[in-house]
Protein backbone atom coordinates (compact mmCIF):
# COMPACT_ATOMS: atom_id res chain seq x y z
CA UNK A 1 0.00 0.00 0.00
CA UNK A 2 1.33 3.41 -0.91
CA UNK A 3 2.18 5.79 1.87
CA UNK A 4 0.15 8.57 0.27
CA UNK A 5 -3.03 6.48 0.43
CA UNK A 6 -2.28 5.43 4.00
CA UNK A 7 -1.64 9.00 5.13
CA UNK A 8 -4.77 10.23 3.32
CA UNK A 9 -6.82 7.51 5.02
CA UNK A 10 -5.62 8.50 8.48
CA UNK A 11 -6.07 12.22 7.82
CA UNK A 12 -9.61 11.58 6.64
CA UNK A 13 -10.35 9.41 9.66
CA UNK A 14 -8.95 12.04 12.00
CA UNK A 15 -12.39 13.64 12.32
CA UNK A 16 -14.78 12.64 15.09
CA UNK A 17 -17.88 13.13 12.91
CA UNK A 18 -16.53 10.64 10.36
CA UNK A 19 -15.76 8.13 13.09
CA UNK A 20 -19.30 8.56 14.40
CA UNK A 21 -20.71 8.00 10.89
CA UNK A 22 -18.72 4.78 10.59
CA UNK A 23 -20.02 3.69 13.97
CA UNK A 24 -23.60 4.21 12.77
CA UNK A 25 -23.00 2.42 9.47
CA UNK A 26 -21.56 -0.62 11.26
CA UNK A 27 -25.14 -1.33 12.35
CA UNK A 28 -26.41 -1.25 8.76
CA UNK A 29 -27.13 1.03 5.78
CA UNK A 30 -28.60 4.48 6.39
CA UNK A 31 -29.58 7.42 4.21
CA UNK A 32 -28.00 10.85 4.70
CA UNK A 33 -31.06 12.32 6.42
CA UNK A 34 -31.10 9.52 9.00
CA UNK A 35 -27.39 9.99 9.70
CA UNK A 36 -27.89 13.76 10.08
CA UNK A 37 -30.80 13.20 12.46
CA UNK A 38 -28.94 10.70 14.63
CA UNK A 39 -25.87 12.95 14.88
CA UNK A 40 -27.81 16.22 15.25
CA UNK A 41 -26.10 17.76 12.22
CA UNK A 42 -27.36 19.40 9.04
CA UNK A 43 -27.60 17.26 5.86
CA UNK A 44 -25.00 19.34 3.93
CA UNK A 45 -22.48 18.68 6.71
CA UNK A 46 -23.19 14.95 6.51
CA UNK A 47 -22.88 15.07 2.70
CA UNK A 48 -19.44 16.63 3.06
CA UNK A 49 -18.25 13.93 5.46
CA UNK A 50 -19.75 11.14 3.36
CA UNK A 51 -17.91 12.47 0.30
CA UNK A 52 -14.64 12.31 2.25
CA UNK A 53 -15.35 8.72 3.32
CA UNK A 54 -16.19 7.77 -0.28
CA UNK A 55 -12.84 9.26 -1.37
CA UNK A 56 -10.99 6.69 0.72
CA UNK A 57 -13.37 3.93 -0.42
CA UNK A 58 -14.71 2.85 2.93
CA UNK A 59 -18.37 3.50 2.21
CA UNK A 60 -20.65 2.47 -0.64
CA UNK A 61 -23.78 4.18 -1.80
CA UNK A 62 -26.82 2.60 -3.38
CA UNK A 63 -29.88 4.36 -4.71
CA UNK A 64 -33.31 2.99 -3.83
CA UNK A 65 -35.97 5.04 -5.66
CA UNK A 66 -35.23 8.66 -4.64
CA UNK A 67 -33.11 7.83 -1.60
CA UNK A 68 -29.39 7.08 -1.47
CA UNK A 69 -28.36 4.62 1.21
CA UNK A 70 -24.81 4.45 2.53
CA UNK A 71 -23.17 1.31 3.81
CA UNK A 72 -19.77 0.46 5.19
CA UNK A 73 -17.11 -1.20 3.04
CA UNK A 74 -15.81 -3.19 6.01
CA UNK A 75 -13.21 -5.05 3.97
CA UNK A 76 -11.45 -1.83 2.90
CA UNK A 77 -11.87 -0.23 6.30
CA UNK A 78 -10.23 -3.22 7.97
CA UNK A 79 -7.44 -3.40 5.39
CA UNK A 80 -6.62 0.30 5.65
CA UNK A 81 -6.79 0.34 9.43
CA UNK A 82 -4.41 -2.65 9.68
CA UNK A 83 -1.97 -1.30 7.06
CA UNK A 84 -0.22 1.02 9.50
CA UNK A 85 0.87 -1.92 11.66
CA UNK A 86 2.31 -3.71 8.62
CA UNK A 87 4.81 -1.00 7.69
CA UNK A 88 8.33 -2.26 8.02
CA UNK A 89 7.42 -5.87 7.50
CA UNK A 90 4.74 -8.15 8.72
CA UNK A 91 7.00 -10.39 10.76
CA UNK A 92 6.05 -13.37 8.63
CA UNK A 93 9.48 -13.88 7.15
CA UNK A 94 12.69 -14.55 8.96
CA UNK A 95 14.93 -14.89 5.93
CA UNK A 96 18.47 -16.12 6.37
CA UNK A 97 21.34 -15.14 4.09
CA UNK A 98 21.49 -18.74 2.91
CA UNK A 99 17.83 -18.58 1.83
CA UNK A 100 18.46 -15.29 0.03
CA UNK A 101 21.41 -16.80 -1.81
CA UNK A 102 19.41 -19.87 -2.81
CA UNK A 103 16.48 -17.81 -4.11
CA UNK A 104 18.78 -15.49 -6.06
CA UNK A 105 20.62 -18.47 -7.56
CA UNK A 106 17.29 -19.91 -8.69
CA UNK A 107 15.89 -16.71 -10.22
CA UNK A 108 18.97 -14.96 -11.65
CA UNK A 109 20.99 -15.88 -14.72
CA UNK A 110 24.79 -15.67 -14.81
CA UNK A 111 24.62 -11.97 -15.78
CA UNK A 112 22.47 -11.13 -12.74
CA UNK A 113 19.22 -10.63 -14.71
CA UNK A 114 15.95 -12.16 -13.60
CA UNK A 115 14.90 -15.26 -15.51
CA UNK A 116 11.34 -14.83 -14.22
CA UNK A 117 9.58 -12.76 -11.58
CA UNK A 118 8.71 -14.81 -8.48
CA UNK A 119 5.06 -15.25 -7.57
CA UNK A 120 5.66 -16.32 -3.96
CA UNK A 121 5.81 -13.27 -1.67
CA UNK A 122 8.90 -14.33 0.26
CA UNK A 123 10.90 -14.93 -2.91
CA UNK A 124 9.57 -11.76 -4.51
CA UNK A 125 10.78 -9.67 -1.55
CA UNK A 126 14.26 -11.18 -1.80
CA UNK A 127 14.45 -10.40 -5.52
CA UNK A 128 13.07 -6.86 -5.06
CA UNK A 129 15.67 -6.13 -2.39
CA UNK A 130 18.42 -7.49 -4.63
CA UNK A 131 17.38 -5.15 -7.47
CA UNK A 132 17.85 -2.12 -5.20
CA UNK A 133 21.62 -2.62 -5.39
CA UNK A 134 23.29 0.48 -6.73
CA UNK A 135 20.63 2.90 -5.50
CA UNK A 136 21.63 5.28 -2.72
CA UNK A 137 19.70 6.23 0.41
CA UNK A 138 18.82 9.90 0.61
CA UNK A 139 19.01 10.38 -3.16
CA UNK A 140 15.89 11.25 -5.17
CA UNK A 141 15.60 9.57 -8.56
CA UNK A 142 13.43 10.59 -11.52
CA UNK A 143 11.28 7.80 -12.94
CA UNK A 144 13.43 7.56 -16.09
CA UNK A 145 16.55 6.81 -14.02
CA UNK A 146 14.66 4.19 -11.98
CA UNK A 147 13.43 2.54 -15.21
CA UNK A 148 16.99 2.39 -16.57
CA UNK A 149 18.21 0.91 -13.29
CA UNK A 150 15.53 -1.79 -13.32
CA UNK A 151 16.29 -2.71 -16.94
CA UNK A 152 19.68 -4.01 -15.75
CA UNK A 153 17.73 -6.68 -13.87
CA UNK A 154 14.35 -7.14 -15.55
CA UNK A 155 12.49 -5.88 -18.61
CA UNK A 156 9.16 -5.09 -16.93
CA UNK A 157 10.19 -1.95 -15.06
CA UNK A 158 6.58 -0.89 -14.36
CA UNK A 159 5.93 -4.06 -12.34
CA UNK A 160 9.12 -3.66 -10.33
CA UNK A 161 8.45 0.03 -9.60
CA UNK A 162 4.92 -0.78 -8.43
CA UNK A 163 6.16 -3.65 -6.24
CA UNK A 164 8.87 -1.46 -4.67
CA UNK A 165 6.20 1.08 -3.67
CA UNK A 166 3.65 -1.49 -2.45
CA UNK A 167 6.24 -3.31 -0.33
CA UNK A 168 7.65 -0.05 1.11
CA UNK A 169 11.13 -0.44 -0.31
CA UNK A 170 10.63 2.95 -1.97
CA UNK A 171 8.56 6.08 -1.70
CA UNK A 172 7.15 7.89 -4.76
CA UNK A 173 5.83 11.42 -5.13
CA UNK A 174 5.37 13.32 -8.40
CA UNK A 175 7.25 10.61 -10.36
CA UNK A 176 10.27 11.00 -8.11
CA UNK A 177 11.51 7.94 -6.21
CA UNK A 178 13.46 7.61 -2.99
CA UNK A 179 14.53 4.59 -0.97
CA UNK A 180 12.78 4.21 2.36
CA UNK A 181 15.00 3.51 5.37
CA UNK A 182 15.91 -0.21 5.55
CA UNK A 183 14.02 -0.44 8.86
CA UNK A 184 10.82 -0.03 6.84
CA UNK A 185 11.69 -2.78 4.39
CA UNK A 186 9.80 -6.06 4.77
CA UNK A 187 12.99 -8.21 4.70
Amino acid sequence: MQFDRLVHFHKTMGDKTRVRIISLLKRGPLHGGAIAGKLGLKPPTISHHLAKLKEIDIIHQQRHKNTIYFSLNEKNLDRMARAITEIGGDGMFDITEAEKTQVLNNFLDSAGKLKSFPAQRKKKLIVLEYMLRGLEHGKVYPEKVINEHILHFYDDFATVRREWIMTHFMYRKDNLYELNPPEMWPV
